[in-house]
């Protein structure tokens, strides 16, 4: 079983930079295939970020790096716009993803961290 716990978010104004982080347990972080995805209110869940891919709403302004040693992932978020509010989750499985924008192919999911960017 894989347990994923995400912090970092809160409220920002815009034009200010967030880091979110997602602490990873169980088996060998370093097998994960992780990703992030968010969920602004009334909307559908849309991917964020994973490998080497991003949505283009945040090419260029959001970088997704983890750290094998301290088992856990992250989201550096600059930039931010209000358009960026979201409840953000990160995401794992442990099969090699097709597609990692998909988030049908991830297994597990943290609880999600609020990210309030004002105008």
């Amino acid at each position: 079983q894989v347990q994923l716990v995400e912090s970092g978010g809160g409220l920002v104004q815009a034009g200010d930079s967030l880091r979110l982080s997602c602490a990873a347990s169980g088996r060998t972080f370093s097998s994960y295939a992780m990703g992030w995805f968010r969920q602004a209110p009334g909307k559908e869940r849309e991917f964020v970020a994973a490998g080497k891919f991003y949505a283009d709403s945040v090419q260029g302004r959001f970088t997704i790096s983890r750290d094998n040693a301290d088992n856990t992932l992250y989201l550096q978020m600059n930039n931010l716009k209000p358009e960026d509010t979201a409840v953000y989750y990160c995401a794992a499985t442990l099969s090699p993803y097709t597609d990692p924008r998909n988030g049908l192919e991830y297994d597990y999911w943290g609880q999600g961290t609020q990210v309030t960017v004002s105008s």
